[in-house]
């Protein structure tokens, strides 16, 4: 202590003594004084910068602290974004956001299987990374109510569980995931219902807010993740619509704020990022609808998909305005209906609704059959009014049929084929781009552009979309300056770390699709659809052979056949494949083979040489070994 701090402190002494009594605590007063007296030093000691500074500690009152030495800890602070589903295809999305021993979850969709998944209800992604870390996860969190973003929501909690994982979102989106659970051996999670700027504390290191946005369902929500290493912002499914049919809008205020606040890292959906210009409103949909509706002199039977709830309401009133009754037809838009109007998504005019079985009570002009199939799926509504197969609707002269939707990639040729049954039909089918009777969800690429220049991030991950849309939406990032070095194009199951810093691919993890056939879960793998695809190339011969207790075989083989050759017509080649399996059997037989296995491994072998060389297929052969 200097002189001059010593004669302070002696003047405060003298002071203290001169006005307060024995009774007073003079050395808690003294205490204070002294605190006082080092909190002012320190503040004598910053340097004009205000970078370094002498803090005092309970034991080192003079330890020497750099500031920079905090900020350059944050920036090091580390998190890990690890997308699941949804890269370099369209659907099964979801992505998992990692810091340190916590774990949240955006979206969990399904895709729906192709040509070559025989049998396979729907593909989900692949959950081995979150099983094995089940206790890390803290949250799900669902942007919006697509089968492409919830329809994976049971499969889910049947593997990982529901006890500590509570699942946001809107109260739309909610409701239909509930909706998915229905026969699932799930029990329901913890919900927890949000709107529009909810910013929410869900676990010790996480903060989201769910931020407002337009598409083609309501409560669509982008959704801002806070870590102690760095803000993510990811757009789930947008478009910029000026003019929404209802809902909350699309939040150009806040996105805006939170750009300027910082984002080190935006996820945007890249749907259409190889069409130029700006998506139309949805209310645009509705006008191009009324003048359909205004020519049609018949029924109209109107294809749409069920979770367009938007289109569906302006659907109801353009049908109201025009005096016609509504039928529906399919299950998803019957559950919609049906959920979207107790939670008041839907206002349904009173008495507008009628049962399917009663159109044919109704005059044609004042009809609407509304139903599911844009897609051309086999077991829709609209495929089999096309096929001739619906149990109620059989097409006639005079009907319109308006298909308010485009194939989504992968389902062109399904769709094409059933526009040209319906045509055969004599029906007048509306389905041209060119009439305005749909408009897409997401945002093109002056949407896309808009969303980067709102949110400025640091970094970028094009995601939702298959390469070339993902490699498109890249170009248009770095157009509006974002650093190329600063866009990440992955695959799904990539590790990728996040910090201030950096954004770089750091290893992998499992992932891949899982098949559903019907309640099996990833019990069907590629052996088993290689099988599949084998019987329907190739079909099947199946050779049954008796086998008495002293090991020798009945001569009497038989060979059943399917979708290999037709019986009748191969007499000739079926008597040679059983002589050489009795030949097999008798030289088996000499070897002393016994075992079961060995037995029906040499019969397949010499049976499927045997047929390949004589007819070029490739069966699959199925012995049966029978003890009598």
């Amino acid at each position: 202590m200097s002189d001059k701090e010593r004669r302070e402190a002696g003047s405060l002494n003298s002071t203290i003594k001169r006005y307060f009594s024995k009774k007073e605590d003079t050395n808690k007063i003294k205490s204070n004084l002294k605190r006082f007296r080092r909190k002012s030093t320190n503040r004598r000691h910053l340097d004009e910068k205000n970078e370094t500074r002498y803090v005092p500690l309970a034991n080192n009152r003079n330890r020497h602290v750099d500031k920079r030495s905090f900020k350059d800890e944050a920036r090091d602070e580390k998190m890990y974004v690890i997308p699941l589903g949804g890269l370099e295809e369209v659907g099964k999305n979801m992505t998992a956001f990692q810091y340190k021993d916590e774990i949240v979850v955006v979206d969990a969709g399904l895709t729906f299987p192709e040509d070559e998944h025989l049998g396979i209800d729907v593909i989900i992604p692949d959950f081995a990374y979150l099983e094995a870390n089940r206790n890390k996860i803290k949250a799900l969190l669902l942007t919006h109510g697509h089968e492409d973003h919830i329809g994976a929501v049971p499969y889910f909690y049947q593997k990982l569980g529901t006890e500590n994982i509570p699942m946001y979102g809107g109260k739309l989106t909610l409701a239909l995931a509930k909706a998915k659970f229905e026969k699932k051996d799930a029990k329901l999670p913890k919900e927890k219902v949000i709107t529009g700027r909810n910013i929410l504390k869900i676990s010790k290191y996480f903060t989201v807010e769910f931020i407002s946005v337009t598409h083609s369902i309501a409560d669509c929500y982008a959704i801002c993740i806070k870590t102690p290493a760095a803000t993510i912002l990811h757009s789930g499914d947008f478009k910029v619509d000026l003019t929404p049919v209802n809902g909350e809008g699309f939040d150009f205020g806040r996105l805006a704020q939170l750009g300027e606040e910082g984002i080190d890292l935006l996820l945007s959906d890249s749907t259409n990022a190889q069409i130029p210009g700006f998506t139309p409103s949805e209310r645009t949909v509705g006008e191009s609808l009324k003048d359909e509706f205004s020519k049609a002199k018949g029924r109209i039977i109107l294809a749409a998909f069920a979770s367009h709830v938007h289109r569906l309401q302006q659907i109801v009133n353009i049908a109201h305005s025009h005096g016609r009754k509504i039928a529906i037809d399919g299950r998803s838009m019957i559950k919609i209906f049906e959920i979207c109007s107790n939670l008041g998504y839907l206002k349904l005019p009173k008495d507008i609704m009628i049962d399917i079985e009663k159109v044919e009570t109704h005059p044609a002009n004042k009809v609407l059959i509304l139903c599911t199939g844009t897609q051309g799926e086999p077991l829709a509504a609209l495929s089999r009014i096309a096929n001739g197969t619906h149990k109620h609707i059989t097409l006639r002269q005079g009907d319109t049929v308006v298909i308010s939707a485009t194939p989504i990639p992968g389902n062109e040729k399904a769709a094409t084929k059933n526009i040209n049954q319906l045509m055969k039909r004599d029906a007048n089918v509306v389905f041209e781009k060119g009439v305005g009777i749909h408009v897409s969800g997401h945002g093109c690429q002056e949407e896309q552009k808009l969303m980067i220049n709102l949110v400025k991030p640091k970094f970028f991950m094009p995601v939702h979309g298959e390469y070339a849309m993902i490699k498109k939406h890249k170009e248009l990032a770095v157009a509006v300056g974002v650093e190329e070095k600063n866009v990440l194009l992955v695959e799904n199951g990539a590790k990728l770390e996040l910090s201030k810093r950096a954004f770089r691919q750091v290893g992998k993890v499992p992932s891949g699709a899982t098949f559903i056939d019907g309640f099996g879960i990833g019990d069907i793998g590629n052996a088993v659809l290689k099988d599949r695809q084998n019987l329907a190339d190739d079909g099947i011969v199946i050779i049954s052979i008796l086998k008495y207790k002293n090991g020798t075989f009945n001569e009497n083989i038989e060979l059943v056949t399917r979708g290999f050759v037709y019986n009748k017509d191969a007499e000739s080649l079926l008597s040679r494949t059983k002589e050489l399996v009795k030949k097999e059997l008798s030289v088996l037989q000499s070897e002393k083979v016994k075992e079961i296995g060995k037995i029906k491994q040499r019969i397949r072998i010499k049976v499927g040489d045997f047929l390949l060389k004589e007819t070029d297929r490739d069966p699959i052969i199925l012995p049966i070994i029978m003890d009598n």
